[in-house]
């Protein structure tokens, strides 16, 4: 074993196989002075690496995942360590075989390659299954298997010998050291090592190390139960590690693989079991092979061995051959099943990457190193980054209870607008009794009940019914309600309310706090107080990073707004690198909002404000302190579902006395409660307004999505050098609007699609622009004022002007569409005259 060093450009903690992919990855960008330590012994140190299933299933619904995959794939086939034999996920049912319909789009929107196969074609490529219990099967020809073990020596060796790692098996961290926020040092068992940077890579151990630091890992260890078993003569006689392609059985939510002359069987239909990283025991524990491979829980794998036989009953009976090894082994849960990528949010220089599969963990390692290094990656970040989660989502609570939840849905069916059901509700805004009243069915996002739509409102359906077309199909309708529908229709012809107090409410003071934005933001902030601005930040490469509003409320004092979904992120991204003349203050808390829409919104908001609300004397864009009533509140006149209106923002304790205020006045005028499936979705797609990690990603610059500015401010910025070069080239391509349409060009379309669909040519050909991007759905969602439905899509610029031809795959449907807008423009008052009258 090497010495262990006093000092480090970087530690890697972990030697499993994303540790290993780091360690290569930050030496290829350039960095020295890799260190890399494990507690255990090389080459497998007696992690989740060691056991896990090491198989690749290319397709993910996402589309970030599955090109982590993709690359790893890649990864490991240029170290010869893969072996390709193509993976087939089978249905029992009519449900299940719909989602691997679904997961064909995901595939053709992805570009992977991919086929539904019928129950003969499952039999011809995996002949020892029985058929008989099939309907169908979704099949990729890239499934592969992968030695993890070998390519991480392979990595470590590569990183050698480029001269730049240093590797200390059997070391255990005993310390990190923080001052000042940053991280300074890691203390081991041999020693103190120096250094301004970590890369916490251990896996189910990953949150005991980032305690030591005062940060946390969101994640809990979680049992997933596999058992050899063999030799099979019929196997055996293959002469092969793996001969046919690797079977999932989704709807018993189990997989049997080849392994020589065994048969491994796996299965995520057990209970779920938790552990604590503190109960995981040392390299060398009597009963256990290592240390994530927990003893077999029997009674939980009853009813699996009985599918299994059903499924291979050749194989597995008359005689049942002798079971080689069965453990539970350890994986790792988030509680949004996603992989967490990035710096930890409290403590500079102290990254993780952690919750990671072995089908994307080279792809994941590669990530974390060109955010290390450059503060981009090729593959947008947004859906891993560990900054995502609330303060409440990073406590084991909630960790263990939405990983409980989670377990199932591994292997499960999740409709894109399915809500978890567990720890709720925690973050209410001061109007919940009021909505609650109202009957409203809530949607959480970073812990917050958000009313979506409100029962109280059913009786808006005699009036506008027969506006809002039928979802025959029980897939479109799900977490859905026509009602949503009413609420928009009725907030263009009268006025609305809407609960937004789960805004991320940031305020930023002090005499650095103006250049502290301006470094950030693509628009310019230095304007006038009292004026509101909404801007991109970018990435050093140029996509986007976020977007926000700004309210310059005095010379030296920002209030930030952003959406509770992307508040984490934010507030991390504003923390770091803040200087000492600026200080940011979290006031989510403390402030609500309330946002008060429609034609009649002025008629509401007039009679109780002690200012004038005219447009000559509150234009668009502009902000005031005023009371409503005797209640003290900024409002902001801007709108992102197109009408007249204001953001009302209070303080959260005037809350609820707000909430009555409005309502009472709007009871005249025929004001409606109206959820934020109008304001996230029918009133933004009617006015093209984009949302972050849909429409705006690391991959897609300014200019392509129609938000460059009219002139490029003096001010230096991140990302403004390749700013400029997108505003010189021209745009592979551009933002649209399109209407999904019926048979012959009805307005109504047959189903209803919800995202991450491929746009296709006219003739069913796939799009692919200049940079080698497929075009997919973004967003999608009824307009009820066109009386259409809407979809957003990056189109080339041959596809990219209004009435272009289209089709949008569909769970196997082609349905018609046509461009109605580009770039900017919106579809519903293209000219912006009903939100600035």
């Amino acid at each position: 074993m090497a010495s262990t060093p006093t000092s480090a450009d970087v530690v890697v903690i972990g030697a499993g196989i994303v540790g290993n992919a780091a360690a290569f990855h930050l030496a290829r960008l350039g960095w020295r002075g890799i260190v890399q330590i494990d507690k255990g012994p090389l080459p497998d140190p007696g992690g989740s690496t060691g056991h896990a299933s090491n198989f690749v299933f290319p397709v993910d619904h996402s589309k970030e995942v599955t090109d982590l995959t993709v690359d790893s794939l890649h990864q490991y086939e240029e170290l010869d360590v893969v072996i390709r034999c193509g993976g087939i996920e089978v249905a029992r049912s009519a449900e299940r075989m719909q989602e691997l319909t679904r997961r064909m789009t995901s595939a053709r929107s992805w570009g992977v390659e991919a086929h539904l196969l019928s129950p003969a074609e499952i039999q011809e490529l995996v002949p020892y299954c029985a058929s008989d219990l099939l309907i169908g099967g979704f099949h990729t020809p890239t499934g592969s298997v992968v030695d993890p073990i070998e390519a991480g020596r392979l990595f470590r060796q590569r990183a050698q010998e480029l001269e730049a790692l240093t590797v200390c098996p059997d070391t255990e961290v005993r310390d990190l050291v923080v001052e000042e926020g940053r991280i300074r040092a890691v203390v081991t068992d041999h020693g103190r090592i120096e250094t301004e940077a970590v890369v916490i890579a251990c896996g189910v151990w990953s949150p005991q190390v980032a305690a030591l630091a005062g940060a946390s890992i969101p994640l809990t260890p979680a049992v997933h139960q596999m058992i050899d078993v063999g030799p099979i003569p019929e196997l055996a006689r293959t002469g092969a590690w793996i001969a046919m392609p690797l079977l999932r059985d989704m709807d018993c939510r189990m997989y049997e693989r080849q392994r020589g002359a065994d048969l491994e069987i796996g299965s995520y239909a057990h209970r779920p079991l938790l552990h604590r990283p503190a109960e995981i025991p040392p390299v060398g524990a009597p009963g256990q092979a290592s240390p994530t491979s927990f003893p077999f829980t029997e009674a939980d794998f009853t009813e699996q061995m009985r599918h299994a036989r059903e499924m291979f009953p050749s194989l597995l009976t008359d005689p049942e051959p002798e079971r080689r090894s069965a453990i539970n082994g350890l994986l790792s849960l988030t509680p949004d099943g996603g992989a967490l990528i990035g710096e930890l949010p409290e403590v500079r220089g102290l990254w993780t990457a952690s919750a990671v599969w072995i089908k994307e963990a080279a792809g994941a390692a590669r990530m974390l190193a060109e955010l290390m290094t450059s503060g981009a990656s090729e593959i947008d970040p947004h859906g891993s980054d560990v900054a995502r989660f609330a303060p409440h989502e990073r406590t084991e609570h909630h960790v263990r209870a939405r990983a409980a939840e989670g377990f199932p849905k591994v292997y499960g069916i999740s409709h894109p607008r399915e809500q978890w059901a567990t720890d709720r509700p925690l973050r209410t805004s001061p109007a919940h009794p009021r909505t609650q009243a109202l009957g409203a069915v809530c949607f959480e996002t970073a812990g917050w009940e958000r009313p979506q739509w409100y029962a109280a409102n059913e009786s808006l359906l005699e009036r506008f019914g027969d506006r809002i077309p039928e979802r025959r199909h029980e897939w479109d309708g799900r977490w859905w309600s026509p009602i949503i529908e009413a609420e928009h229709l009725a907030m263009r012809e009268g006025v609305a309310m809407i609960d937004l107090g789960a805004f991320t409410i940031l305020d930023l003071h002090g005499p650095a706090a103006l250049a502290h934005l301006e470094r950030l933001a693509v628009a310019r902030i230095d304007v006038p107080p009292g004026r509101v601005v909404y801007t991109p930040m970018l990435t050093p490469a140029g996509g986007f990073r976020t977007d926000l509003t700004v309210v310059r409320r005095g010379p030296q004092d920002f209030r930030v707004i952003t959406g509770a979904a992307d508040g984490g992120r934010d507030l991390a991204h504003l923390r770091a690198d803040l200087p000492a003349g600026a200080q940011l203050i979290d006031a989510t808390a403390a402030v609500t909002t309330i946002g008060v829409w429609g034609p009649r919104a002025r008629d509401l908001l007039a009679p109780l404000a002690d200012a004038d609300l005219s447009d000559a004397a509150f234009g668009f864009g502009t902000a005031q302190d005023l009371h409503l009533g005797s209640i003290p509140v900024s409002m902001l006149r801007i709108s992102y579902v197109g009408e007249l209106g204001w953001e009302v923002h209070v303080s959260s304790e005037m809350g609820l006395a707000l909430w009555d205020l409005l309502w009472e006045a709007g009871l005249p005028l025929g004001a409606v409660a109206a959820g934020i499936g109008v304001y996230g979705t029918t009133g933004r797609l009617e006015k093209a307004y984009r949302l972050m990690g849909a429409e705006l990603t690391g991959e897609h610059d300014p200019v392509e999505a129609g938000l460059a500015l009219p002139r490029v401010k003096s001010a230096d910025f991140v990302g403004r050098d390749a700013y400029l070069a997108a505003r010189e080239a021209s745009p592979a391509a551009l933002l649209c609007t399109l209407a999904v349409e019926g048979a012959d060009g009805a307005a109504e379309p047959a189903r209803f699609p919800t995202g991450g669909e491929p746009v296709l040519t006219a003739g069913g050909e796939e799009i692919v622009d200049a940079r080698g991007r497929r075009s997919y759905v973004t967003s999608a969602g009824p307009a009820p004022s066109l009386g259409r439905f809407l979809a957003m899509s990056y189109l080339p610029p041959q596809h990219a002007h209004v009435g272009a031809r289209l089709e949008i795959e569909y769970l196997g449907d082609r349905l018609p569409a046509q461009v109605l807008s580009t770039g900017r423009t919106p579809a519903f008052d293209p000219e912006n005259t009903r939100m600035k009258g």
